[in-house]
C-alpha cells in the first residue's frame, strides 16, 4: 500500500458499528474450524542459567481465512443469499473473512455499463444489510484492489490453455452466446478467480456444488506455480523459500448450496435467466413476491416430499422453506407433508416475506448513507491491499521480476 493510501486509510473517521439482528450460532457451531495453538516459545540459555522465569503466553492462533464474492449484475436474489451471503454470517466469527463485490467478473458478458457501479454499491449494501459486519469482515470491491488484475496476469502466464478450455461453464456460456459475442474474458475468467483466492492465502473458499470445478482449477494453478517458481528456486533469488501460495479447500455449506429456479425445478436460480418470475430478489415488495410463489411451477402428486427424483421443484421449495424458518428437515416433513399446494404456497409465502423485510429495511438504511457505506469499502480494500501486496510482491520476487 502507498504511504499517501496508508496515510488516508488511518486517518478516516470511525465508522459506524453495522450488528447482525441474528446470532448465527448454531451455525457458527456446526462450521467452526480446528485451530491448534501455536507452540511457546523456549526460554533462551542465558534466561535459564538466571533460574526460573514465568513462561510468556502463547500468541493467538491464526484464524482460518474464508474469502468469497457475488458479481453485482442484476439484482441479488435468494440462491445468492441462501447458497452464500446467509452463511457468510455465521462464518465472520469463526474465520478471518473477506467478502468482496466482484465487479472485474460482470464484464466477461455483455453489460450494461452505465449500471454497473450503481449495482456494485447495491450489492455491497445488501451484504450489510443480510448482516456481514464491517467489524469482523473485510468488505470491499475487486476492482479497487489491483493486486487481482495483477496476479490474474502472472498466473495466466502459468495456466495451460487446455485447462481452461474444459471448463464446463465457459462451454455452455459461449454455445449460448455465440463465438462472436464472446470475449476472451469468459474464457479467463477463472484464472482471475484464482487470483481472488490465492492473493489472501485462503484456507477455505464457500462454493456450490456447481462450482468445485473452478476451485479445482484453483489448486491446480496453486500447485504448478509453487512447483515452477516456490522452493529453493525463490530462495535463491531472495525470497524465504516454500509455497508462494496455499492450496485451499472447499467448504460447501450442508444446506441450501443450490436453489432452483422457481420455473425449472433442475435449472439453478439464475441473475442471467429471461424470466425474472424464476427468482426471488432479495429486494422484490411483498406483492411481487405473493405473485411469484403463487406462480412458480408444481406438480401434481399428493402431499409434498423431499427426496422424490421426479419432484423437482417440490424438493427445492421445502428446502428454501427450511433454510429461512431455520428448521430442520424432519420438522419441515412434519409439518408440510399432507398440506396442498395452496396451503403450502402462502405457508412459504409469509416465510419469505417475514424473512426479507427486516433485510429490505436495513438496506434503505444504509443506501441512505453513502458516506458510511464508502468508509466501509474503504476500509475493507484498505485490509485487503495489505495482504494481497504481500503475495503479489512474493510472486513478482519468484518469477525473477526486477524490484519496483
Amino acid at each position: 500500500m502507498s504511504r499517501a493510501l496508508l496515510a488516508h486509510v488511518l486517518h478516516r473517521p470511525p465508522l459506524l458499528a453495522l450488528r447482525s439482528s441474528r446470532s448465527g450460532a448454531g451455525a457458527r457451531g456446526l462450521l467452526a474450524s480446528r485451530i491448534h495453538p501455536l507452540r511457546r516459545l523456549n526460554c533462551s540459555a542465558a534466561e535459564a542459567a538466571a533460574g526460573p522465569t514465568e513462561e510468556a503466553p502463547a500468541p493467538p492462533a491464526r484464524k482460518k481465512r474464508v474469502v468469497s464474492g457475488v458479481q453485482p449484475t442484476g439484482m441479488v436474489h435468494l440462491g445468492n443469499y441462501l447458497g452464500a451471503i446467509k452463511n457468510w454470517v455465521a462464518l465472520q466469527d469463526s474465520y478471518e473473512t473477506f467478502f468482496f463485490i466482484v465487479d472485474l467478473h460482470a464484464i466477461t458478458l455483455p453489460y450494461d455499463a452505465p449500471e454497473l457501479s450503481k449495482s456494485t454499491r447495491s450489492t455491497a449494501a445488501i451484504y450489510l444489510a443480510c448482516g456481514i459486519d464491517s467489524s469482523k469482515a473485510s468488505i470491499f470491491v475487486q476492482s479497487h484492489v489491483r493486486a487481482h488484475v495483477e496476479l490474474m496476469w502472472l498466473l495466466s502466464s502459468s495456466t495451460p490453455i487446455g485447462w481452461l478450455n474444459r471448463m464446463i461453464q465457459f462451454k455452455e456460456k459461449s454455445r449460448k452466446a455465440g463465438d462472436e459475442n464472446v470475449g476472451v474474458a469468459l474464457l479467463t475468467y477463472p484464472v482471475l478467480m484464482a487470483s481472488d483466492i490465492l492473493l489472501y492465502q485462503s484456507d477455505l473458499v464457500p462454493v456450490g456444488e456447481d462450482q468445485t470445478q473452478h476451485l479445482e482449477l484453483t489448486r491446480e494453478i496453486a500447485e504448478r506455480v509453487n512447483n515452477l517458481y516456490g522452493g529453493r528456486k525463490w530462495k535463491k533469488l531472495g525470497g524465504r523459500g516454500g509455497s508462494l501460495f496455499k492450496v485451499p479447500e472447499a467448504l460447501i455449506p450442508p444446506a441450501g448450496a443450490r436453489v432452483m429456479s422457481l420455473t425449472d425445478g433442475l435449472s439453478k436460480m439464475s441473475k442471467s435467466a429471461p424470466s425474472d418470475q424464476s427468482r426471488i430478489n432479495l429486494l422484490d415488495p411483498k406483492d411481487v413476491i405473493v405473485n411469484k410463489i403463487k406462480r412458480c411451477k408444481t406438480d401434481s402428486f399428493p402431499g409434498l416430499e423431499f427426496d422424490n427424483p421426479e419432484r423437482p421443484e417440490c424438493r427445492n421449495l421445502l428446502a428454501v422453506y427450511q433454510i429461512i424458518t431455520g428448521k430442520t428437515k424432519e420438522e419441515v416433513v412434519s409439518e408440510c407433508q399432507d398440506m396442498n399446494w395452496g396451503t403450502f404456497k402462502t405457508t412459504l409465502t409469509d416465510a419469505l416475506i417475514e424473512h426479507l423485510q427486516p433485510i429490505q429495511a436495513r438496506y434503505e438504511e444504509i443506501m441512505s448513507d453513502p458516506g458510511y457505506l464508502d468508509n466501509v469499502l474503504l476500509e475493507g480494500a484498505g485490509k485487503a491491499s495489505e495482504i494481497a501486496d504481500i503475495t503479489l510482491n512474493n510472486v513478482y520476487q519468484a518469477m525473477g521480476f526486477l524490484r519496483r
